[in-house]
């Protein structure tokens, strides 16, 4: 059985596809699986991955007849892995030799449940390292307690899902599968699922994974309505947090970020198709109105007058307060 699986979701990565498999190859060993999910690509992407499947040791190709998004990808992989620990690359990043035995080398060490690592961000010929906004290095600790307080930047707005190592166990019987119904912002909603299933976890400075910023083909980088998924995805996260026992000590923090992720869109609204302007204003308003209006009051008492009077524009709810 393979010490660790590497699931790697393709979807038109022709362009990048070759570095990507080259690092892999870099850090082949006798106990890593790679998992290749080819999402019904139109490129040649398909082609590529049989040829370097044919050359990386323990390798397979899964395919999908029909394509079904990154989230429903990574399923697909986490179904088909048999590692001890999972990860994850996106088609067009890459890893820095050893990089995969180092991941494996701490989370053993720590013997947590999940370990997050920073990562390099490379923007043509500019490489810039990204910090996981963690307490402390190199020390376990429950994933609940990194989640607050509201106003910082935390763990949990640090959603590069492949900037890490998972136990598998954190997978079993179904759990903590990608939200197939998201085409964009369910790695921000994976994140605090993450944080809020497991026991232990712990950051790392490792610097072997590389974030290539920017891509054409890049999900950020599409201006349509699938950018409006974050929305979904933060009603996702409420109600999770409704149903938790401890729900109410993260509402703060939930609603801050779903606050600062609206204030955002609606500042650079002209971005969008008119339709999807539209849409986007009365998507605003109903998270809004959704939203524990105690709480929405003391978060948007404490942000800045510009963002927070925006944001009182669109309630209907709640406005006496």
């Amino acid at each position: 059985m393979p010490e660790l699986s590497v699931i790697v979701p393709c979807h038109n990565v022709q362009e990048f596809a070759e570095d990507t498999l080259r690092s892999l190859a870099a850090n082949a060993g006798p106990a890593t699986e790679f998992i290749l999910v080819d999402d019904c690509s139109t490129d040649a992407t398909p082609e590529i991955l049989d040829a370097w499947q044919r050359r990386i040791p323990r390798t397979t190709v899964i395919r999908h007849e029909e394509n079904k998004g990154i989230a429903q990808s990574r399923n697909s992989g986490i179904d088909a892995a048999r590692g001890a620990y999972l990860t994850f690359l996106d088609g067009d990043d890459w890893y820095g030799p050893g990089h995969l035995d180092a991941l494996v080398r701490v989370i053993e060490e720590l013997g947590c449940d999940f370990v997050r690592t920073d990562h390099v961000q490379s923007t043509e010929t500019t490489r810039v390292v990204r910090r996981a906004p963690a307490p402390v290095r190199d020390t376990v600790l429950d994933p609940r307690d990194v989640i607050a307080p509201p106003q910082a930047e935390t763990m949990v707005d640090y959603p590069f899902v492949w900037a890490g190592v998972y136990r598998r166990s954190l997978f079993d019987n179904g759990a903590l599968r990608f939200a197939v119904d998201l085409r964009t912002a369910e790695d921000r909603l994976w994140t605090w699922r993450l944080h809020l299933a497991a026991k232990s976890f712990a950051a790392t400075g490792l610097l072997g994974v590389f974030y290539r910023r920017g891509v054409s083909t890049s999900l950020t980088q599409i201006r349509d309505a699938r950018q409006l998924d974050f929305i979904p995805a933060h009603d996702a996260l409420l109600a999770d947090l409704a149903a938790d026992p401890e729900g109410e000590r993260f509402l703060p923090k939930a609603v801050r970020t779903y606050c600062a992720l609206l204030a955002f869109h609606l500042a650079h609204i002209k971005r969008y198709h008119r339709p999807v302007a539209r849409r986007l204003k009365k998507m605003v308003t109903t998270a809004l109105d959704g939203m524990p209006q105690d709480v929405l009051e003391t978060t948007l008492a404490g942000m800045d007058h510009e963002r927070a009077d925006k944001l009182r524009r669109f309630r209907t709810t709640g406005k006496a307060a």
